[in-house]
């Protein structure tokens, strides 16, 4: 049997799988909030412990980088990716709380199209993640980080389209802060997810 004389680390692959899938998780639970939208605390509370189990994840990659001798790729792209696959979840459950600090008693159709957009994005993500273990598939991941650019773009122009409905007319100050602020939140997690199709594009680049 052979012998391998460079052992790999195939425990932050499936971290990094974890992380991956606490983001789809999080803008899939957002998604239904948006389409049913309620104010009673459950929903708000599940964000909360996908959040917190987001965190225990990233902590653990971090600590499993400072006992582990040979890690997959650079040491500061596996803490960039974690930090960065953190952030999305970190931002879908900050909007949500915004909303619920905010009293916001309705959805919109602009909320909804944005997240969207964002679960497509995190989907991506997960998808190229998932193939990050298998350097004979670094096109497929190229392809997933691809289509996480052109849902950033179309993040933008959702992002831009409801901030131009939002000012319409006389809008109530107040609500047009409020939304603004919404609005803007979820149109940084959906950046966010293009900072890690960075990432992996980096990733792949040093590797090939």
């Amino acid at each position: 049997m052979a012998l391998r004389l460079i052992p790999t680390e195939e425990k932050f692959f499936e971290l990094f799988d974890a992380q991956a899938a606490h983001n789809v998780k999080a803008a899939k639970t957002f998604k239904e909030m948006a389409l049913q939208w309620s104010l009673e605390p459950a929903s708000f509370e599940r964000l909360r412990e996908i959040e917190q189990e987001a965190d225990i994840t990233c902590h653990e990659i971090y600590d499993r980088l400072n006992r582990t001798f040979i890690t997959p790729f650079d040491r500061e792209d596996i803490r960039e990716l974690a930090s960065e696959l953190d952030s999305v979840v970190d931002l879908i459950e900050s909007v949500g709380q915004r909303m619920l600090l905010f009293r916001i008693e309705r959805s919109s159709d602009e909320l909804i199209q944005l997240c969207d957009i964002l679960w497509q994005a995190t989907e991506n993500v997960r998808k190229a993640v998932a193939e990050l273990r298998h350097p004979e598939r670094s096109r497929r991941v190229m392809d997933y980080c691809i289509e996480v650019n052109r849902l950033e773009n179309a993040g933008d122009h959702a992002h831009g389209a409801a901030l131009g409905k939002l000012f319409q007319g006389r809008p109530d100050p107040l609500e047009v802060i409020k939304w603004k602020e919404i609005y803007e939140t979820v149109e940084q997690a959906i950046d966010k997810c293009e900072d890690v199709a960075h990432t992996l594009e980096t990733i792949l680049v040093k590797q090939a």
